[in-house]
């Protein structure tokens, strides 16, 4: 779906490079979370997946075609839809509704289209009964599911979520999450998710880990949190139930490497006590 091929980019003025000759697939398909401490260069990345940057050196393609050809922003961009942190910056009408129509309508779609595409992508993110209400009136977490409608009104087959958790509540955050998973493994849309919070990447099939403007690291949840030292040396911490599963296995405790969320931690404790 989307390949860099030896991405080096530099924003003007800076020294040293944001991105250094970083080479990744991503399959059509799969949810992958890209993590990194702040200043890694995980945003910067993801905002060469629809074009939103061009690379200094190297090449990105998104299904073939290269993003430095503008001939081709456009249909990038319907490939690949992105959604930021602040859901306030995305919504550009009073009306749900009215909002995940507004990328339609650009593109000039029929109008009983639009209609069938608005309902349709309202049902997918569980929001069809406030298609009426007043965008301001919506929480954190329902502002960031219209964002997502209105991206998914627009057809794309790549969701690039850049941060899009980091305002929100734990509540909204866990509803959010919820709805992305539901859409990769019922829709088929590939995810990538960037994120500071390493809980969210044991819910991908793959993450990268970015430093200093480069991949670190690159496999399944199971194996990347399988050596906390390594991420802690990078800047990272594993999440809560994978400290918590090493520490007890340093206890004597055995317990299986692909614990890393607190139910499953819980599961595996129960018949030992």
């Amino acid at each position: 779906m989307i390949q860099l091929e030896n991405v080096t980019f530099k924003y003007e003025g800076m020294a040293t490079a944001a991105l250094k000759n970083v080479n990744l697939t991503i399959q059509d398909g799969e949810m992958i979370a890209i993590v990194g401490h702040n200043g890694s260069g995980k945003s910067t990345l993801s905002k060469h997946l629809n074009a939103l940057l061009l690379p200094s050196e190297g090449t990105v393609t998104v299904n073939g075609m290269d993003v430095k050809d503008e001939r081709n922003t456009l249909a990038i961009r319907q490939h690949v839809g992105m959604v930021f942190q602040n859901p306030d910056n995305q919504l550009v009408t009073s009306v749900v509704e009215e909002d995940v129509a507004f990328g339609p309508e650009n593109l000039g779609v029929p109008p009983d289209e639009i209609r069938r595409r608005v309902d349709k992508a309202l049902e997918k993110v569980n929001m069809t009964a406030y298609a009426k209400y007043a965008a301001h009136h919506l929480s954190g977490g329902q502002k960031q599911r219209i964002a997502i409608a209105g991206m998914l009104a627009m057809q794309p087959q790549v969701l690039v979520l850049d941060e899009a958790t980091a305002m929100l509540d734990p509540q909204g955050r866990m509803e959010l999450l919820g709805t992305v998973k539901r859409l990769n493994e019922q829709s088929g849309i590939t995810v990538v998710m960037i994120t500071q919070y390493m809980e969210e990447a044991t819910l991908c099939d793959r993450v990268v880990v970015m430093h200093d403007g480069s991949i670190a690291l690159e496999g399944t949840p199971e194996e990347i949190f399988h050596d906390v030292d390594k991420l802690h040396q990078l800047g990272l911490d594993a999440p809560e139930a994978v400290n918590m599963r090493q520490a007890l296995k340093k206890l004597g405790v055995e317990l299986d490497d692909g614990i890393m969320t607190t139910d499953s931690l819980a599961e595996a404790l129960c018949p030992l006590l």
